[in-house]
Parts: C-alpha cells; sequence; structure tokens
C-alpha cells in the first residue's frame, strides 16, 4: 500500500498547480479554488486504482474538478460569504491607475456565467481543450458544448462592454 500512497502522492504534486489555476478559474476564489483541488484529491486517492489506469489521467482529474464546483455552484446553502471590508491585495499605485483600469477582470466577468458556462468557457479557451472532451468531462452532448458556449460568449460580451470604462476623446 506504501507504493500505492507514493505514486498518488508524486501525482497529486504534479497535477496540483494546473488544477489550483483552473479551479480558481472557475470559482473566483483561491479559498475555494483550495477546497475544490482538495476534494477532487481525496476523490481521486479513494479511486487511485481507476485514475492510474485512466488513458489520462490528469484529464481524470480535471472532470472531477468540474464536477465538483458544478455540485457545489448547485447548492445555495453551501456557498461562502465573500468578506469585502479588506482587499487582500495590494491597492494599485498611482501610475497604474490608468493602466488598471482598462484591464478587464475575467473572474468578476465569469462570475456572471452559469456554472456550467463557465466550465465550459473556461475548458476551451483557458485550458484550450476541443468541443469532445469538454462535452465528455461534463457529461454532455457536443451540441450543447456549442451552444452553451455561445450563449456565454455572448453574455460576456454584454458583460465586458457594460463594464468598459468611457473616455472622453477630445475633439479638436
Amino acid at each position: 500500500m506504501g507504493g500505492q500512497d507514493e505514486a498518488f502522492s508524486q501525482f497529486a504534486l504534479g497535477q496540483a498547480p494546473t488544477l489550483r489555476r483552473l479551479a480558481y478559474t472557475l470559482v473566483g476564489d483561491w479559498h475555494r479554488a483550495d477546497d475544490l483541488v482538495q476534494g477532487t484529491f481525496e476523490r481521486a486517492f479513494v479511486n487511485w486504482r481507476r485514475v492510474r489506469s485512466a488513458d489520462e489521467p490528469a484529464a481524470y482529474l480535471r472532470t472531477i474538478l468540474v464536477r465538483l464546483a458544478a455540485s457545489e455552484g448547485r447548492r445555495v446553502w453551501r456557498r461562502r460569504e465573500w468578506n469585502t471590508a479588506d482587499a487582500p491585495e495590494p491597492r494599485p499605485v498611482a501610475a497604474d491607475i490608468d493602466q488598471a483600469s482598462d484591464r478587464v477582470d475575467l473572474a468578476r466577468l465569469l462570475a456572471g456565467l452559469t456554472v456550467k458556462q463557465r466550465a465550459i468557457v473556461v475548458l476551451r479557451y483557458i485550458e484550450d481543450r476541443p468541443v469532445h472532451e469538454v462535452a465528455a468531462v461534463l457529461g454532455i452532448a457536443e451540441g450543447t458544448v456549442k451552444r452553451q458556449t455561445h450563449d456565454a460568449l455572448a453574455t460576456l460580451r454584454a458583460l465586458a462592454t457594460s463594464t468598459m470604462p468611457t473616455r472622453e476623446v477630445p475633439r479638436g
């Protein structure tokens, strides 16, 4: 049993950074992302033989993670509170304010999507996964992935347009 534990530990250590980034992109909060990664590893450890023998063990973990995120998103009673009194990030210095105002807050835009749409967008465009793989990870039809992608991108465009800063153009 010790060899299996060691093999799992090595595999988990190698996958943790990628899974953590994916989880953060899905939920927009590092603490919840860490919880999702931990839950993913718990489920993977219990099913280590199945994970290890899968064609792509990393894809197996992504599937577990995305499904956990979707499951958590459906449970209203489990949603976490967002503390906003003190931001953990340092505030931008005055020289960076103009540049910062031009940036789009991807996490905030993704939060405007449903959990399924967010998972699809993240897997398709951030993880660069093909439609058939996203469909397999989420357990839905490829047509559903395409339709949800279309709807999600339309929503993201609308959200991005409504939150873009407007600048006065000097008339000369």
